[in-house]
């Protein structure tokens, strides 16, 4: 994708420093405008990852870019002895670990502050990735995608779910309507942050799907990729395994 999508176009800080300070800054009211820009299908979207990550009976789990922890507290149905979370964003871990308190999950999920694209894991260390509407926030993608590979367990599961952009007449016409003009509006109404929607509809419209982001992951040196599409196509699930 483009390295000039960034959320603050006139900063001077990289990527993964803006990513971070908008994450921050809209952290406090993220789910709720998510359940609604999403109309709650997301959480529809999420339950397949579960299937997809519980057929394979994990132990451990890393949650990639989780944000506030709903991937990561979902993935507690597999489980799991030991789920972490990471993210970049401070804001959305403590919003995260309020909500892993009040459910009693902090004896399974660790939140862990930190960097996708250099992680302080050891090889062939977990059972199953994720990552849920995090991976176009990398500042780098194949460094980010590398890393996954190093820390994933041969015969592992990495699962992605990711925003695309349907190609069949109506609904992409209807995406694009609705991603240029609407979710900014409803973004600026409910945040505090005027850019940061933009930014996550201007992001999602130019990040590789599809075939391409699974060229990619074989680039890397995933195996098995394949490429779900949701909802006439405005996200996708990819599944991904290591030889």
């Amino acid at each position: 994708m483009s390295k000039n999508v960034t959320p603050y176009k006139d900063s001077t800080l990289g990527k993964k420093e803006q990513v971070a300070q908008m994450f921050d800054t809209i952290s406090g009211n993220y789910d709720g405008l998510n359940r609604v820009i999403s109309f709650g299908i997301d959480v529809k979207w999420r339950k397949k990852v579960l299937d997809l990550v519980s057929a394979k009976n994990p132990e451990n789990i890393l949650d990639i870019a989780t944000g506030t922890g709903d991937l990561a507290i979902l993935m507690t149905k597999t489980k799991a002895t030991k789920i972490i979370g990471l993210d970049i964003s401070a804001g959305m871990l403590e919003v995260g670990k309020k909500k892993i308190l009040d459910k009693k999950l902090d004896h399974i999920i660790d939140m862990i502050i930190g960097d996708s694209e250099n992680m302080p894991f050891p090889d062939n260390h977990f059972d199953a990735i994720t990552v849920s509407f995090g991976i176009r926030n990398f500042e780098t993608l194949e460094k980010g995608l590398s890393e996954i590979l190093r820390v994933l367990k041969p015969n592992g599961i990495f699962v992605i779910l990711e925003t695309s952009v349907p190609e069949k007449t109506p609904y992409k016409q209807g995406y694009n309507f609705y991603s240029k003009n609407i979710l900014p509006i409803i973004g600026k109404l409910f945040s505090k942050d005027n850019v940061a929607y933009g930014y996550l509809s201007e992001s999602a419209s130019v990040f590789p799907y599809g075939e391409k982001l699974n060229n990619i992951l074989r680039k890397i040196g995933f195996i098995d990729v394949e490429a779900m599409p949701q909802t006439f196509g405005v996200a996708t699930i990819y599944k991904a395994s290591k030889q």
